[in-house]
């Protein structure tokens, strides 16, 4: 079950095979349009997705609307800026 404003709303539920079964229980990726109305922000060292977050939405919980705008901060499993201090990641607009 989802929460009524849960980011994932709108994506799709897997979907039964031929012969009825449901492989996997959860939901499919959710679409992820392009950022738009962005704010250019350099890494500096220390920063943290949530404290940018933090700093720009006033909630460090909406972390992953700059992890949506910029996906290739994932290495593997993981998320660091540690490494990219100096580079140039957007950050979206806050929703009104």
């Amino acid at each position: 079950m989802l929460l009524k404003n849960s980011r994932y709303k709108e994506a799709r539920r897997f979907e039964a095979d031929d012969s009825g079964q449901v492989r996997c229980k959860g939901t499919r990726p959710r679409e992820i349009g392009p950022a738009i109305g962005v704010v250019e922000h350099v890494i500096q060292e220390g920063d943290r997705l949530d404290l940018l977050a933090h700093h720009y939405y006033s909630d460090a919980r909406l972390w992953w609307r700059i992890l949506d705008a910029n996906p290739d901060l994932l290495s593997g499993v993981e998320i660091s800026l540690a490494e990219r201090a100096g580079e140039v990641i957007l950050i979206p607009k806050a929703k009104e």
